[in-house]
């Protein structure tokens, strides 16, 4: 009875954690970010204002959600890579995979999040923290699948370079769809992209962190 009352708590909070999310990005991308408040999106979730920033302590958040995903996906990515890949393998087939299947976290948002994004530029500021905040987390992967000494900077240049090609690859979506291109196009055009980019970091990184 006991684990049956936690499940039906966990599903409640998860139920209203959605519901204010969908409610606030409607909202978002109906009048954009900036015009709308907190109290607003409470109001049409049907909830406390505190219930939201119980959820949601900032209000960018409310738009990006999926924050945890989108910052602990690359060192996830390493840490589960398979045996005989490189970290810069295990990156590239995993970024062409979510090209392929079109996945949200890398970037494939459609263009009305998208101009919602580029139009806050609180938003942009957010996004760049989580980027900020990917690499880091990477960078700590790398120096632990490594063996890597404290104060040894090589996991963090690799982690840097790494960052950067999915940073810019996710700004060239972002790009693509605010010109109006199209899902498939936007994919085709992202995984030429991606496959120059990463064969470009083959020289220096392309034997690191193998497990």
């Amino acid at each position: 009875m006991g684990e049956q009352t936690i499940g039906l708590r966990e599903l409640k909070k998860r139920q209203t954690r959605e519901n204010i999310s969908n409610q606030a990005t409607r909202l978002f991308l109906e009048r954009g970010f900036d015009a709308v408040t907190i109290a607003e999106v409470a109001a049409a979730a049907q909830v406390a204002k505190m219930t939201v920033t119980n959820y949601f302590p900032r209000k960018e958040d409310l738009a990006l959600d999926m924050r945890d995903v989108f910052v602990g996906l690359l060192a996830t990515t390493v840490r589960e890579r398979e045996t005989g890949d490189s970290a810069l393998a295990a990156l590239r087939r995993a970024f062409l995979a979510q090209v392929a299947e079109r996945n949200p976290v890398a970037g494939f948002s459609g263009p009305a999040f998208a101009r919602m994004i580029i139009g806050s530029p609180a938003l942009v500021a957010r996004l760049r923290e989580f980027h900020d905040d990917r690499e880091k987390a990477l960078g700590d992967v790398l120096a632990a699948e490594t063996g890597a000494a404290p104060g040894d900077i090589a996991p963090r240049v690799a982690a840097a370079q790494l960052g950067a090609v999915h940073r810019l690859l996710f700004e060239e979506i972002l790009r693509r769809t605010l010109r109006g291109d199209g899902d498939d196009a936007v994919a085709a055009a992202v995984a030429r992209d991606a496959r120059i980019a990463f064969a470009a970091l083959e020289p220096s990184l392309g034997s690191y962190a193998v497990r």
